[in-house]
């Protein structure tokens, strides 16, 4: 199980949201996990201030996921609706689907067939609407570094912090970057995330390490 949350975090990471809009993209990028290549396009499309997401990845035979949320957006805060994760690693997955109800601040999170309603005290999140909501708040200046996400029958505190500036090369260019680092309890894990203000703090680089193995994701293409 550790190896496919190595590799859906990895993957879930998405591009950037304007302050006032989030416009719509798609990028591409190059995957090594477990010494095996692979591929990850995410897409982000628009209906109104209605906002679908979309991941998915392979890594040559090793893991696949396939992943999408809804949420919109409301003065600068984004307001997750569903989202749904399906992952497999060397055979090995499930699906993780969550339906959110702000208005009651609770949200229904169901796996293996099983469903458990979490209260939330705060906004939570899925993956890809947190990514989204880190990203708004990079642009405006205002990051936090905390945040709620709804796991498989909890909400768990996420923490992340920033790790300087530097500039990186990725085989879609050359870009001047900002590093934040995920806060984990374990001490055998490592997450860092190179987001390119230039491009809405899309992220140029991804670097995970779990029990000694690496995930690496580099930018390809934005279109």
């Amino acid at each position: 199980m550790k190896k496919t949350l190595l590799f859906t975090t990895l993957l879930t990471l998405g591009a950037a949201a304007h302050a006032a809009d989030l416009p719509a993209y798609s990028a591409t990028y190059a995957v090594k996990a477990y010494g095996k290549s692979g591929t990850a396009t995410r897409t982000l499309s628009k209906s109104g201030n209605n906002y679908t997401y979309t991941v998915n990845g392979t890594a040559a035979g090793v893991a696949s996921l396939n992943q999408s949320a809804k949420f919109s957006l409301s003065g600068g805060r984004i307001l997750p609706s569903s989202s749904s994760m399906s992952a497999r690693v060397f055979g090995v997955g499930n699906t993780h689907k969550i339906s959110f109800n702000n208005g009651a601040k609770t949200a229904v999170s169901t796996y293996k067939n099983k469903s458990t309603t979490l209260k939330m005290n705060a906004q939570a999140y899925d993956d890809l609407s947190l990514e989204s909501q880190i990203r708004q708040e990079l642009i405006n200046g205002k990051f936090t570094g905390t945040y709620q996400l709804v796991k498989k029958t909890d909400i768990e505190t996420t923490r992340f912090r920033k790790s300087g500036s530097s500039k990186i090369t990725v085989p879609a260019g050359t870009y001047d970057v900002v590093r934040i680092d995920r806060i984990h309890d374990d001490k055998g894990r490592s997450t860092s995330f190179w987001l390119a203000p230039s491009l809405d703090y899309l992220p140029i680089k991804v670097s995970q390490t779990n029990d000694g193995k690496t995930i690496s994701m580099e930018l390809t293409k934005r279109n």
